[in-house]
Formats: structure tokens, C-alpha cells, sequence
């Protein structure tokens, strides 16, 4: 056997999924969302595995958890809000437990980098009586990544492994044996009634069992390695884990830490010996005042969120100015990550080429309608000048949101505005609502036949898998028909007139219609260049509608548009906007 160790700067998210591996996981399944995308990508390169995508968070979890019923160890990820998604199952795989291990993985967001809000996922552990594992750096999320599938196991329950953006994309070097672990072990698939069939009678039983388990988890805790203390020489005791373990340990590192990396239930009795030491014992965690508040209940005294924020992510600046206001620190350096540079600024905006642009153009222009919008790229048609969006909720609220408005008033016209991947993870269910319901309103489904807002991931429009397996795309405008609504229509966004007539046609037209905006994203699978076009200075009259379709390859200069032809992939919308015949023309036509 080849014992040759492997040493390599991986990502957390790569050493989530080598955890994994090693870990002898051979099922994931999950759905793709900033900061856990990447775990998935990785995971899927092993031999003998099968990774997946899913429809939603929801399907993901299920999935997973099959496998697990099944024998095999797997595991789900998502982002914070997927598991929002992934409640439903979580809350009674709680109660079914599991067979082989399963994991999962919640990567959430503090700072809000990519998210629509900032929710802190260790109270789902709480509320679900389930344990949580959470790594500080690259090494640590590979290791106990591993060890939260013995957890499962020993426990038979899944494990919610918590990672955070900083720590998904930090790079740290791992070391690993490529071979796995238990490779000898062998369940088979586990037909048990009384454990995975949740009647109300079976719920009860398992509802008792899942008490029991979680006082065996409490005392596990106190035993638990990852849970450890680390001797300091000053007067001040600190409780952390994540990340923010790190920054406190690079600021203050002649304190006394006890880190946490079983996070729920908590070392209670540990953590009671461990204050009585000091004289100050600070809770330095990131979001939440979860650990502050548990040793609260248990009676211990600490000190925690009356210095550091309840918001925003955490970096060496931020914990330095909490150390400071407690008087653990004495003095401030410089700020670090706060100092501002001077560099361009740059809106954001949907790429030069998105078929997306059209769109938003044309609802931009119809001043009678509400439009609302969804969790994608496509979001950004909200900012100015498009400003072509009024809602924006969660994955698939748009439809819902507009079923309510078009219910509710008959006054404006409703537009709802939702891409495919969004559409197949939660829109499925509100256009069957709109129909059922005889909704008066107007649905385009933004059809880019790829996930583009977290790099490129396919979805069953794509018509290929994660593995690379090719199947028949799922047709939107064959389902909408089979739903049974009869205005359905397959626009292409760069036709750009033939586009804006069906869609206003539609808005004005009573009852509910379905227009697939069908076009693939620019940028995936492949990056799409066409001939570039180019501004007629003597035709220009400056009235600037060019620059209202926001493309990034467009300025303005000296009173003429110019075009950069480095970005403008020739997609001819802002030719199609523009109400001078001929001054702006494709380059070689110039």
C-alpha cells in the first residue's frame, strides 16, 4: 500500500470535500450557493463517488439522507438559506437518525458578501437537538469533516458541520493520506419501521429517543478533543470558535482560549471549571450571542455582545476594537482591513452580453407594471438605470409575491421575473399557484441554461450533470404547457423587437401568461464572443439611451458613446435601443 502523504494549499471548501473523502463518504448531493459551491466541484473528482446536484436544498438533504438509509456514507451542502429550504427534513431526520453517517454542510455568510441575509445557522443545531461541528481554518474543516461522520454514527444522528465564508475560501495547507478510512466497513440498506417511518406513533418513541441521544451528546462534548483549552499567561480567559478563534489568537495570544469545535450542546461542566480561573471570561463569536446565551442559561458568567457586534463579518479590526472596549487590550494599531484604497470604482452589473439586459430594458420602459424579482445574476436589473425590479424576497418568491400583488389589486400590471435554476429549485410549486388560482399576471423565466450567479453550475436545463452526464434538457415551455396554462411563448432576448412585442402584449393581455426568455449566459459553459461593435461618431447624437441598458462595455465621452471592444461580445441590444439608424453598427460593417 502506498503510504506516501500528499502536502497541498487547499481552499476550506477543497478540504471539506477531501475531509469528506477520507472520511469514506461516497454520496453528496446539494445545491449550488456562495460560499459552498466549490465542495461539491471538488468532491465529484474522487473515483468511486457520485456527487450531484439537486433541484433545491430540500431534494439535496433528502437525497443524501437516502443514502444514508442505504448504507453509505454521504453528505448534503448549502449555504446558510438553503438550509431554510432544508428545514422540513432536517427537523425529522432529527428523529429517523441515520444509518451510515450523514453530514451537513452549512457554509453561511456573516457579512453578507453574496446573500440575502445573514442568519446564523448554529441555532438550527438547537433547535433540531442535532450536534455541531465547526472547523477554524483549512486543517481543521478536513479533519473534522472526517470526524463528524464517526459523530453521526456513535450518535446516530446527522451532524451540521458549520463553515463560514472566510473559511470556505482561506487557503491553508492540508496534509492527507489519499487513502480513505473504514474502507473494511459495510451496512447495507435498512429497513426499519419503527425508525424511519414517522407515523405519529413511531414520532413519539423517536421524539423520546432523540432527548436521550441529545444528554449523550452533552456528555460527549465534555470528552470530545475538539473542544480543548489552551494554557496563556495573563488573567483573561476567552471562549471562541470559527474564525474567530484566529483573530483573537493573533491579537491577544497570551490569553487563556477554550476553543470550541463541538459547538452544540457545549462543554457546560468543562466550561464552568474554565471560567473560575479568571477574572474576566470573554465569548468572542461571530453573528450570534449563541454561545453567550447557553452559558447564560447554565448560570456561568461571561461577557460577550455588550463589545463585539451582533452584525457584519469579523476580521482584526473588529475584534481588536471589542478586546479594546472590554480593557483586555490596552491599546489600538492601525487599522487593517478598514483602511481604505484607492481604487476604480465599480457598480455592480449583469455582464457586457447578458441576455438578461433586454429584458429589464423593456419592463424598464412600461412605467404601469410591478415587477417582482428573484435570487440570481438577474437581480442586479433592480439597480439603476435599469431599475426594472421591485421585490426581491428569497429563491422563488417572485412568482409567489406576484400571485399575492395580482390577487390582491387589480391596478398595476404584474410582471414576475425569475431565472431557471431559481424556477426549477422553488418556482415550480407558485406557478401551479398562479394557475390554479387564476392569477392575472405575466411570468418570464430568464432560461440561461446554467446556475450563472455561482460560477456556472448546470441545472436540469443544462441538459449535462455535474459528472459531466448528458441527459435532455428539461423543456420550461413544454412544462409550463403541461401545467396546463395555453399563453406560453419562447422569446429570444437578442431579437430584441420581436421580444418586446410579445412581452407587452402579454402584460396586456388579462390573465396569466408564461414567456421563457431563452438564451444561454455569456460566460457558461463557455465564454461567448461574436463581433464587436463600434460607435459612428458622426451619426451619435449623444442622447445617451445606450447607456440606459447599463452595459459595461459602453462610455460616454466628448458627447458621443463609444464601445469598448475588448468587452462588447456583439450581442447588438444597445444597437437595437438605439433610435439612430446606423450609429452603432457591427465593426466590420463601420
Amino acid at each position: 500500500m502506498d503510504l506516501k502523504l500528499i502536502k497541498k494549499m487547499v481552499s476550506g471548501n477543497e478540504a471539506i470535500s477531501i475531509g469528506a473523502y477520507k472520511g469514506n463518504a461516497r454520496f453528496a448531493s446539494g445545491y449550488p450557493g456562495t460560499p459552498s459551491s466549490e465542495i461539491l466541484e471538488h468532491f465529484k473528482n474522487y473515483p468511486d463517488v457520485i456527487a450531484q446536484w439537486a433541484p433545491n436544498e430540500k431534494a439535496g438533504f433528502e437525497a443524501a439522507l437516502g443514502a444514508s438509509i442505504a448504507g453509505v456514507r454521504s453528505f448534503a451542502t448549502m449555504k446558510h438559506v438553503g438550509l431554510n429550504v432544508a428545514a422540513d427534513p432536517l427537523m425529522t431526520a432529527s428523529y429517523t437518525g441515520v444509518n451510515a453517517g450523514f453530514v451537513v454542510v452549512s457554509a453561511d455568510d456573516p457579512g453578507m458578501h453574496s446573500s440575502q441575509n445573514e442568519q446564523d445557522n448554529r441555532r438550527y443545531a438547537k433547535f433540531a437537538k442535532i450536534p455541531l461541528i465547526e472547523p477554524t481554518d483549512p486543517f481543521e474543516a478536513m479533519g473534522y469533516m472526517q470526524y463528524a461522520f464517526v459523530v453521526s454514527e456513535k450518535f446516530d444522528t446527522p451532524v451540521l458541520f458549520r463553515s463560514t465564508t472566510r473559511i470556505s475560501h482561506s487557503l491553508g495547507v492540508v496534509q492527507f493520506d489519499p487513502r480513505t478510512l473504514d474502507n473494511e466497513r459495510e451496512l447495507s440498506l435498512d429497513k426499519n419501521f419503527r425508525k424511519y417511518v414517522m407515523l405519529p406513533a413511531n414520532a413519539i418513541q423517536r421524539h423520546k429517543t432523540v432527548l436521550e441521544r441529545l444528554e449523550r451528546l452533552k456528555a460527549f462534548s465534555e470528552e470530545t478533543p475538539i473542544n480543548r483549552i489552551e494554557k496563556g499567561s495573563i488573567n483573561v480567559g476567552i471562549i471562541t470558535a470559527g474564525m474567530a478563534y484566529n483573530y483573537v489568537k493573533e491579537l491577544l495570544p497570551e490569553a487563556h482560549f477554550f476553543k470550541i469545535g463541538f459547538s452544540y450542546p457545549l462543554p457546560i461542566n468543562k466550561l464552568r471549571e474554565f471560567v473560575k480561573d479568571f477574572d474576566r471570561v470573554l465569548v468572542v463569536e461571530e453573528l450570534e450571542p449563541f454561545m453567550e446565551e447557553e452559558l447564560k442559561i447554565a448560570g456561568i458568567s461571561v461577557e460577550g455582545k455588550k463589545y463585539f457586534p451582533y452584525d457584519g463579518e469579523f476580521n482584526l479590526d473588529v475584534v481588536e476594537e471589542g478586546l479594546y472596549k472590554a480593557g483586555v487590550l490596552k491599546d489600538k494599531t492601525a487599522a487593517i482591513f478598514t483602511e481604505e484604497f484607492e481604487l476604480p470604482k465599480r457598480p455592480p452589473a449583469l455582464c457586457p452580453g447578458c441576455p438578461h439586459r433586454p429584458i429589464f430594458d423593456i419592463l424598464h420602459s412600461r412605467k404601469d407594471v410591478f415587477i417582482t424579482g428573484d435570487i440570481g445574476c438577474y437581480t442586479l436589473g433592480a439597480l439603476p438605470p435599469l431599475s426594472a425590479m421591485h421585490t426581491t424576497i428569497c429563491m422563488g418568491a417572485s412568482i409567489s409575491v406576484a400571485v399575492g400583488m395580482a390577487k390582491a389589486q387589480d391596478k398595476e400590471k404584474i410582471v414576475a421575473v425569475i431565472g431557471d435554476s431559481t424556477f426549477f429549485h422553488t418556482g415550480i410549486q407558485p406557478l401551479i399557484d398562479a394557475y390554479v388560482n387564476k392569477a392575472n399576471m405575466t411570468v418570464i423565466i430568464l432560461d440561461n441554461r446554467i446556475t450563472a450567479m455561482t460560477g456556472g453550475q448546470p441545472d436540469p436545463s443544462t441538459g449535462f450533470s455535474l459528472s459531466g452526464d448528458e441527459f435532455e434538457p428539461v423543456d420550461i415551455v413544454r412544462f409550463a404547457k403541461a401545467l396546463g396554462i395555453e399563453r406560453v411563448f419562447e422569446v429570444d432576448q437578442y431579437d430584441y423587437n420581436a421580444t418586446k412585442e410579445i412581452i407587452n402584449q402579454q402584460i396586456d393581455t388579462d390573465g396569466l401568461s408564461v414567456i421563457v426568455a431563452k438564451r444561454p449566459c455569456v460566460l457558461a459553459p463557455k465564454k461567448i464572443k461574436d463581433t464587436p461593435l463600434v460607435v459612428v461618431p458622426d451619426k451619435c447624437i449623444g442622447c445617451k439611451r445606450c447607456l440606459r441598458i447599463a452595459c459595461p462595455a459602453i462610455d460616454f465621452k466628448d458627447n458621443k458613446a463609444i464601445i469598448n471592444e475588448v468587452l462588447c461580445t456583439g450581442c447588438e441590444v444597445c444597437k437595437n435601443v438605439c433610435p439612430v439608424e446606423g450609429a452603432i453598427v457591427v465593426k466590420e460593417e463601420k
